[in-house]
């Protein structure tokens, strides 16, 4: 089968630089083997090469008495390299002493954790490491493991970037026409089968990703059945127009992305500079703010496609998510009567919202005009203040200059970013050390009580443990804090979009992680043969 890519990797190597790039990693789900993956259809992250990811709940994660820590895994029997060699301790030890050299690149924030592995254990089929100290960055190791008997000896930051090392997924690295495509071919030696029918993965001969570096000839590839599977642009004509082929046996599907909108409030005095009679203080009048916005409104402004975000933890990892914002209907008359009690309780006469994002693209300008009629229909007078994105996400950020603002934050798999985003709303992340830019809870902040406190109690346990039952708990009692003194309200994911000629290719299923939309590749199959 054919897919079409916008754009062409710069490397095929993860582990260099460009390696991060989406495309690669895209290209690379056919044939990099990894301690995980990403479930495409629950976000979560499930086993590759391992019998069971280590948590320590399964005693795969133990903290030891002198604060280290020790991590166990144990590889699949049957997993092997294409050339038949076994996938093995040996090959996990090699991967941490390459990537702990300074040409080698692990990724944003792992790079430190490799340097933290102060020993380790390899077996034939087991690997034990200590890292100096509990981190969940632990989950994230390993996102490609390195064949020994084939990298060792090699020049890795210059051999490995337009041909690829033996392959320990469904399909092995077979050509790549600069400039025109890449091929990939099946495994002979992919030890998984299919559970339901038994037959040995994956079921395609080959994939091709052809590259293709204009839209609109993307589109019209599509149309003309060139290639079978696209990405195509957020425009809604583009994907009206591709809705439209699905009676001729194209499907396309939309699914929330993990890039997410949210409207908040600024506790700290730099708002004052923008609104001198704000009342953000003031937790009825945040509730008011929730039970006046329509976000089902407001996420249709944003695409046709987009659905309302019940939560920020939806777009890490939707099976911890409490939606907590669903307490929150849209009920203008609920707001009025809050308001009301903004007026007796603040002394303020007429309340006034100053609402500030930036001014490049339609989405942010459009939902600022929409939520207009929504704050004065329950009387409150609405300002706008839109800006160049270099001034929003400098002075005006760093010095905390907006009243109600928006943006967008970005979700991921795995506990590392869910853990983290909660820095940004640390009481004891007081800017510029900390990244705590709505200063809630700060020691410069309007707001100050019991559950600030607790909050940064739960965020300092967060940073602590490893032990996943004990991180579940902890991120559920955030998102409630969070959610019930209203520091935030979600607004809307953006959807990712994925188009099939779903009369030829079977098994394909969009998602918006970072695994793209390769993750299932092997169960990729013909439908009209």
């Amino acid at each position: 089968m054919v897919v079409a890519a916008e754009q062409e990797p710069a490397t095929l190597n993860p582990y260099v630089r460009r390696g991060e790039d989406l495309i690669v990693s895209t290209v690379g789900r056919t044939y990099f083997a990894s301690v995980y993956e990403i479930d495409g259809e629950t976000l979560e992250l499930i086993p590759e090469i391992v019998t069971e990811l280590p948590t320590t709940s399964n005693g795969g994660v133990v903290v030891n008495e002198d604060g280290t820590m020790t991590v166990r895994y144990t590889i699949v029997d049957e997993a092997v390299w294409e050339d038949g060699t076994p996938i093995s301790g040996d090959d996990f030890a090699f991967t941490v002493d390459l990537l702990q050299t300074p040409e080698a690149d692990a990724g944003f924030r792992i790079d430190e954790v490799y340097e933290w592995i102060t020993s380790y254990e390899a077996g034939p089929k087991t690997f034990e490491l200590t890292l100096s100290e509990p981190t969940v960055l632990y989950q994230q190791l390993f996102r490609v493991v390195l064949p020994k008997h084939a990298v060792e000896g090699s020049n890795f930051a210059e051999d490995w970037n337009d041909r690829m090392w033996p392959s320990g997924g469904p399909f092995r690295f077979s050509s790549w026409a600069s400039g025109d495509r890449i091929v990939v071919e099946r495994n002979e030696n992919y030890w998984k089968k299919d559970l339901e029918t038994g037959q040995r993965l994956p079921y395609l001969d080959a994939i091709e990703f052809r590259f293709i570096p204009e839209v609109e000839d993307i589109i019209n590839a599509f149309k003309r059945r060139e290639v079978q599977v696209i990405q195509p642009p957020p425009d809604v004509l583009t994907i009206d127009g591709l809705s439209a082929l699905e009676p001729s046996g194209a499907r396309v599907d939309a699914v929330p992305g993990r890039t997410w909108e949210h409207l908040n409030f600024q506790f700290g005095p730099g708002r004052e500079t923008v609104n001198a009679g704000t009342v953000n203080s003031s937790h009825a009048y945040r509730r008011a703010v929730a039970h006046l916005v329509d976000r089902e409104a407001i996420a249709a402004v944003a695409s046709p496609y987009a659905a309302a975000l019940t939560s920020y933890v939806d777009a890490f990892s939707p099976t911890l998510s409490q939606h907590a914002w669903d307490r929150y209907s849209f009920n203008p008359a609920r707001a009025k009567q809050m308001l009301s009690t903004v007026n007796v309780d603040e002394g303020v006469g007429s309340i006034v919202a100053v609402f500030s994002t930036t001014n490049v693209g339609d989405t942010r300008v459009l939902v600022s005009e929409a939520l207009r009629p929504m704050f004065e229909a329950v009387g409150i007078e609405y300002q706008t203040q839109l800006q160049d994105p270099k001034d929003f996400f400098g002075e005006t950020f760093d010095n905390g200059a907006w009243d109600v603002g928006m943006w967008s934050w970005a979700g991921s798999s795995g506990f590392d970013g869910l853990v983290t985003i909660h820095d940004a709303f640390d009481p004891e992340g007081s800017l510029p050390e900390g990244s705590n830019y709505y200063r809630w809870g700060t020691e410069d902040s309007s707001v100050r009580n019991q559950y600030t406190k607790r909050f940064a109690e739960v965020r300092d346990l967060m940073n602590s443990t490893v032990d996943d039952v004990e991180l579940e708990s902890l991120v559920a009692e955030a998102e409630e804090i969070l959610a019930s003194r209203m520091v935030i309200l979600p607004l809307f994911s953006y959807p990712v979009f994925g188009a099939v000629w779903a009369d030829e290719i079977a098994g394909f299923v969009q998602t918006p992680t970072q695994a793209d939309y390769t993750w299932n590749a092997e169960q990729w199959y013909r439908a009209d043969l």
